[in-house]
């Protein structure tokens, strides 16, 4: 199936799921970083729009377990860069209707909270068409090592995601239900 097939079929499918306001468990993610020894790094979250995994209430047990947070803000020729942000920060929405930080201090995520369209079992990612996340993970890979966990409703799970050169797998995904490893 061609991606924007799928991803239009997937979005309407997490528009009806996505009304129970379903949550992923913090201590599933805290449980892979301990892991990997990514303790009081800087996390790299989204604002939630399109009926995705609300990462918000996440983000917020970061900040208070003294992680530095951040969200992307979108630049031109489809390149994106993280900011550093807290709760208190104001924000402003981009021209995608996404909240972003005002404030410019650029930084560069250890751990990446990623959303998605659909996900596979091989930790392939289906977006939304605009490679922002491929260019950013390709780019920051160069400079340090970045741990790359996708959020998903389980049933944003297919068979097989297609692929191209371009596509940058995931380390992990966590859904609601399980995780991808």
């Amino acid at each position: 199936m061609l991606k924007s097939k799928l991803r239009k079929k997937i979005l309407k499918i997490r528009e009806k799921s996505n009304k129970k306001n379903i949550q992923i468990d913090f201590n599933q993610i805290t449980k892979i970083l301990k892991k990997k020894n990514l303790i009081k790094k800087i996390v790299g979250g989204y604002y939630p729009v399109n009926f995705e995994i609300d990462d918000l209430e996440l983000l917020k047990k970061f900040e208070k377990n003294k992680f530095n947070i951040s969200l992307p803000v979108i630049k031109k020729n489809f390149q994106m860069d993280f900011y550093k942000w807290s709760f208190s920060d104001p924000l402003k929405v981009n021209k995608y209707g996404i909240p972003e930080p005002e404030t410019k201090n650029i930084v560069y995520p250890d751990v990446l909270l990623v959303p998605l369209v659909a996900f596979d079992k091989n930790l392939n990612r289906l977006g939304y068409g605009g490679g922002y996340y491929d260019r950013l993970i390709k780019k920051l890979s160069k400079k340090k090592k970045i741990m790359k966990i996708g959020l998903a409703f389980s049933f944003q799970k297919i068979d097989k995601v297609p692929i191209n050169i371009y596509d940058q797998k995931l380390d992990y995904i966590v859904t609601n239900k399980y995780i991808v490893k």
